[in-house]
């Protein structure tokens, strides 16, 4: 029966499937010490009945094994124009989505076997990362990002618990060596040692996560980031080995290969969730996302950017002023010590590249709308 889900499995487009047994999650202690250290900044779900989350068998009853399935998302080059780095896995379209609908026929072959399933892609409380690694599919690297020798760090982990008995596949060796890459290389040391990451200090959890002000100790090292970072995944030597999705839904959308920054400080509220409709970066809402490139602005903007830095400072919504008030004070600080620096222009509104009918849709859900760049 292995056999034939792992085909299925390939048949919806998952990269791989593998096994495991349905028990407590190996590095369950561990994942307590760390809550209770506070790493978890804000998530607060997180915290919420850590041992249910450590025990598949808490989660659904009588769980005999843990399905554990890779997507990979790797899109090659990355094909946006001007600065503003978004994180790969929030490129498309959300991955949440469109890999719960891939698992259905696997969820539906197994309840045709007397099984009974939950799936989850991080949206259940287990522990995703230990069950990939016993059961084969990855092994932990030193950032706590899974690795696969064959589709590096660019994949998504799916699970399916279900109450039917399979043996497990045996795990693999972990490969990391010596490499400290990932270390290294993190802009605020959010990786203080091997497989130990404080989320409060991550640019993921900065831009993403942490829904109030972002601290003025880590904005700097932001850099051009808008949404998420890929640093410690980038500089993996096992992406050598990464093959580019055939998932043309986790490609970036022609309108966020165009956008400046600028253009991206200004939507409209309409604008943002046309733009972002199917995207994971929609989760965050306008303010915070308008804060990070407020950030973004302050650290690689210039003098043709404080025009439209200014009125976001009277911005109504404290998040945005603020942020859009420190990068001015960043611009003016840096045009003062190198003068005449400017940025390639463009128009500051989005309408020059969102179509006035898009701007102005029929009545209609929302999933009905076309993708952006349809």
């Amino acid at each position: 029966m292995k056999t034939t889900i792992r085909a299925l499995a390939k048949k919806q487009g998952f990269a791989d499937c593998r096994f495991a047994v349905a028990a407590q999650a190996p590095h369950a202690v561990e994942y307590f010490s760390w809550l209770q250290s506070g790493n978890h900044g804000e998530m607060a779900w997180l915290a919420r009945d850590p041992a249910r989350r450590a025990d598949p068998a808490r989660v659904l009853a009588d769980a005999k094994t843990v399905l554990v399935l890779a997507a990979n998302y790797f899109q090659g080059q990355n094909p946006r124009r001007h600065k503003g780095k978004i994180a790969r896995y929030a490129w498309g379209a959300d991955y949440h989505k469109i890999m719960l609908r891939n698992m259905v026929p696997i969820d539906a072959f197994l309840r045709e076997n007397s099984g009974s399933q939950k799936c989850y892609v991080d949206t259940g409380p287990i522990l995703e990362r230990d069950f990939a690694a016993i059961s084969g599919l990855s092994w932990q690297g030193k950032s706590t990002i899974c690795l696969n020798e064959r589709l590096g760090t660019w994949f998504f982990i799916g699970v399916i618990l279900t109450t039917l008995e399979f043996e497990p596949d045996p795990p693999v060796k972990n490969r990391c060596g010596t490499c400290t890459r990932c270390i290294d290389i993190c802009p605020t040391r959010a990786i203080s040692r091997p497989y130990q990451l404080d989320a409060r200090r991550c640019i993921s959890y900065l831009t993403i996560e942490n829904k109030g002000p972002i601290p003025v100790e880590f904005r700097s090292a932001i850099g051009d980031r808008i949404y998420g970072c890929d640093d410690c995944l980038e500089v993996c030597p096992w992406n050598r080995f990464a093959e580019q999705t055939r998932e043309n839904r986790f490609q970036l959308p022609t309108q966020l290969q165009m956008l400046t920054l600028r253009q991206l400080a200004v939507l409209t509220d309409d604008e943002f969730l046309i733009l972002f409709r199917d995207s994971p970066v929609k989760r965050i809402k306008r303010a915070r996302f308008v804060r990070n490139v407020c950030v973004a602005l302050g650290n690689v903007g210039t003098r043709e950017d404080v025009t439209v830095l200014n009125q976001l400072a009277c911005d109504t919504n404290p998040l945005i002023a603020e942020h859009a008030s420190w990068a001015v004070e960043q611009i003016r600080k840096r045009e003062a010590t190198n003068p005449g620096v400017q940025e390639s222009g463009s128009a500051s509104r989005v309408e020059l590249l969102i179509a006035k009918e898009d701007m102005n849709p029929p009545p209609q859900p929302a999933t009905a709308l076309p993708f952006c760049n349809s």
